[in-house]
Parts: C-alpha cells; structure tokens; sequence
C-alpha cells in the first residue's frame, strides 16, 4: 500500500447527476471542476484510480422505456450519455495536470480507447486516471453494475460510491429528517433490506468477491481524500457488516 493511505488503487462510481449540481441535468461547470479538483487531489497522493460515472444528467434508459422507447434501444442512448461525461471529466483532470484515459465498452476510436483489461490496469500503473464509459457494453446492466464488474477486474482494494448524502440511511434522508445513517453494514443487509447502496446485481458482485464499498458525500470537500487515508467517512459496506 502507499505509505499512510489505506487503499493502493480504488475505483470511484459516480452518478451522472452529480454533474448537473444544482441544475437538474446538463453539466455544471463548477460541479464539473469541483469534482475533478477532488479527484485530482487525491491522485496527487499516488493512488491509482478508475472511474465509471452514468449519464442520467443527460438521458436515462429506463425512463426512456415509461416514454415509449425500446428498451434496448434507450440502454445505448444511456451508454452514449455516459459518454460525453467521461469526456467532459476526461478534460477537466487533464486542465488540472491529470493524464486520463477514457476506455469505452463500446468501440468509439476517433474519442476512446476500446475497453481492454490489461491495457486499463497498464495506464493505472503509469499512473494514469482511467474513465470506463459505456456501463458493461450491455443493456439491461447499470452503470452500478459496470462499476462493480471494473473494480473487480483491475483489482481495485475499494468500491467507493460518491452521493450527495452522507451514507446509507434507514429512510431517505433528504425527505424525512429523523433517517439515522448507518455506520457499516454487510452486503446481506443491503440485500435483505433493500437499502439503495447499489443495485442487486452490484452489490452481489462485491459479496462474491469480498469487495468492500463505501457510500459517501461527494459533495463534502476532502471526503474522498479522507477515505482514502482511513477516516470514518460515509458506510462501509462489507461481508461481515465490522468496520475496520
């Protein structure tokens, strides 16, 4: 591990309305350079990072599906939104002195690379930020679901899922003020209980592979640095449900 951090190499599942702010879809500027000021200050520590970010600030598949769209047909608009995320983050690490790779499960040459394990875990290793666009490449997979299958195939030691909320909680925590945040949990909690962690498919992943997640708030500066270091930041999300 690098000297005083707890995690080597981490993969960062970001949601697409995260970019948006306070705006409520597009990207926002600032958001957009808060972001990849946080990133960036946590590559500076020698972490090597991967990111899978959605597209919902731009267009959702699924509820393309309620709107009359094909199914399938609105899974690839959404790959497509995820994107121009990708590249819109791609280039705000770069302004900020960050080498960045964007991979894509779907071929796209004149933008991306084609998504390639080897050559992914190559460019961590030269210390280069990876940005995995496309989801799986598959509809019917979520972006969560991407970001589970990633971290596991570049070996990363951590899923970290950034919100706009301080962790998991009991109740939704923007609507009802007495939500009591967890501290820890175990994959078999999310599932039983259905908490909104990830998605099944993404957190049975992580509990097959003994990965652990942690959920926190994004938008508290110094909170990814922060678990990073090992501070008490967020939920951690594990197979025995202990914090460490």
């Amino acid at each position: 591990m690098t000297k005083g951090l707890k995690y080597k190499r981490a993969l960062l599942k970001l949601s697409g309305e995260i970019l948006a702010g306070d705006k409520g879809g597009g990207i926002d500027p600032d958001t957009l350079g808060y972001i990849a000021d946080e990133i960036a200050e946590v590559h500076g520590l020698g972490v090597e990072l991967g990111l899978v970010i959605g597209g919902g600030n731009i267009f959702r598949g699924m509820k393309a599906e309620a709107s009359g769209f094909d199914r399938v047909t609105g899974d690839y608009m959404g790959m497509l939104a995820t994107a121009i995320n990708a590249l819109a983050l791609q280039d705000a690490l770069e302004q900020r002195g960050v080498n960045t790779r964007v991979m894509s499960a779907i071929e796209m040459r004149e933008i991306s690379e084609p998504y390639i394990r080897r050559r992914a875990t190559r460019h961590l290793e030269k210390g280069r930020v990876v940005v995995f666009s496309c989801g799986t490449g598959n509809p019917y997979f979520t972006t969560d679901t991407a970001a589970s299958l990633r971290a596991m195939e570049i070996g990363a030691n951590v899923l970290l899922k950034g919100t706009k909320v301080d962790g998991v909680f009991d109740k939704d925590p923007q609507a009802i003020s007495d939500a009591n945040r967890y501290d820890s949990l175990s994959f078999m909690d999310v599932l039983k209980n259905r908490l909104k962690v990830m998605d099944a498919a993404a957190v049975s992943l992580c509990m097959d592979n003994s990965l652990p997640m942690v959920v926190f708030n994004i938008t508290r500066k110094g909170s990814l640095k922060g678990i990073i270091r090992g501070e008490k930041i967020g939920t951690v999300v594990t197979e025995s449900g202990n914090r460490e």
